[in-house]
């Protein structure tokens, strides 16, 4: 979802917008990275996906994605965060970007989403790089 000029905020207001903008880039970029990724996976394991009607169907209601949910929903929560008719605060951004660190925690042992992530960095390097993005981002103080 790319802002239009015009709509974009300005002076501090402006600065909240483009580092949630930025981290918004890298989450999403990774959770594209985490789907193409299990795609993979999934058929190697249970058989090719017959059509992009099915595998959004997969998306959506297998359990064998179900553990993305998470990432899912905050994407969508940054991207409504700067959707927001009202302006973006420190304390916003600096929120969505505790939630973000808080989530991408990978556990070697355990379940949910932690262990399903540790398992795709561990066999996709397009995972580790995407999931690299994400942290820089987080790490910049600009």
């Amino acid at each position: 979802m790319k802002s239009r000029p015009s709509d974009r905020p300005t002076g501090e207001r402006s600065e909240h917008w483009r580092r949630l903008s930025e981290l918004r880039e890298a989450l999403f970029s990774l959770h594209k990275t985490l789907i193409d990724s299990e795609r993979v996976s999934y058929e190697q394991t249970m058989g090719t996906i017959g059509s992009p009607n099915h595998f959004l169907q997969l998306l959506t209601s297998d359990p064998w994605f179900a553990w993305l949910q998470p990432l899912s929903h905050l994407v969508v929560a940054v991207d409504v965060a700067l959707d927001e008719k009202e302006p973006l605060t420190a304390d916003g951004v600096a929120a969505l970007r505790k939630q973000t660190s808080q989530l991408l925690v990978a556990e070697e042992t355990g379940e949910g989403f932690p262990k399903h992530y540790f398992d795709a960095l561990q066999r996709d390097p397009d995972v580790v790089l995407a999931h690299a993005r994400v942290m820089k981002t987080l790490n910049n103080k600009k």
